[in-house]
């Protein structure tokens, strides 16, 4: 579903703040893979994600989604098929508009016809949002006319996994989408994003500072370290494996112990 091969991307080269973010990324993700990644900050995750997405062009190396060549292809068009969460809740939706509207562009997004305006979502695709939307169990299909920005939180990222699966993307990419949510919020949108992803036989590529989650969610994990995936692992070596056992194996891959505290301290609850 998703093939990179030998990406890397440099910030700022030439100059005293040059920084190597990518360095010959290859991966290749077959479809219905839910894949979690894990790693230090600044290893790269993020910026891996912005080179699938198009934020921005990576220096050399070729991308390809469900076999079509989309290396060069600009970012509004490659979010017709590739769904994204950010950490920050207030990122997926706009806030002044309803949760009508809001779920009303991203069915729109992804519609061939691009005449197709708000004033023609009908009964019945208000219908099937109002549907959507009770599956998360949060009473949002009563409040379809209240405006985003009254929601919380978990509300939001809630409704923003609704809005990047309405339409069932190719590739679906979570940035640490439950890392600024409590606990309980937290796990109801991981348990949410499992259903949803699940049912819509979705390819997924998650991040995540929570070795357990990182163990226990998809079917596959990846470990980066300085731009590069230095650990892969899936099928029955990866059911076998601890966070300890994960911990360990970075630090023979990488080189190094995992420096990041975050990590080690949502490691073990």
């Amino acid at each position: 579903m998703l093939k990179m091969i030998e990406i890397s991307k440099t910030f700022h080269p030439g100059t005293i703040n040059e920084k190597k973010a990518l360095t010959g990324i290859n991966l290749d993700l077959k479809d219905g893979d839910f894949v979690t990644i894990v790693g230090s900050n600044g290893a790269g995750k993020s910026t891996m994600f912005n080179t699938i997405s198009g934020s921005f062009i990576a220096d050399e190396g070729l991308i390809e989604l469900d076999g079509r060549d989309i290396t060069f292809e600009p970012e509004h068009q490659r979010s017709r098929y590739i769904g994204r969460l950010f950490q920050d809740p207030l990122m997926g939706t706009a806030p002044n508009m309803t949760i009508e509207e809001n779920l009303a562009i991203a069915y729109l997004r992804t519609a061939k016809d691009p005449t197709a305006i708000f004033s023609r979502i009908s009964r019945k695709e208000k219908d099937f949002f109002r549907e959507r939307l009770a599956l998360l169990n949060m009473g949002l299909e009563d409040r379809m006319k209240n405006p985003v920005g009254l929601l919380s939180g978990g509300q939001r990222q809630a409704l923003t996994l609704l809005m990047a699966t309405l339409v069932t993307p190719k590739l679906l990419l979570l940035d640490e989408h439950t890392a600024a949510l409590d606990p309980a919020t937290a796990s109801k949108v991981l348990e949410l994003t499992k259903q949803i992803v699940e049912e819509q036989h979705i390819t997924c590529l998650m991040i995540t500072h929570n070795m357990n989650q990182a163990l226990d969610m998809g079917n596959r994990t990846l470990m980066m370290d300085s731009g590069r995936i230095v650990f892969d692992v899936e099928g029955p070596e990866r059911a076998a494996m601890t966070v300890d056992d994960l911990l360990h194996k970075f630090a023979e891959n990488a080189g190094q112990r995992l420096d990041n505290d975050r990590i080690l301290l949502s490691g073990h609850h």
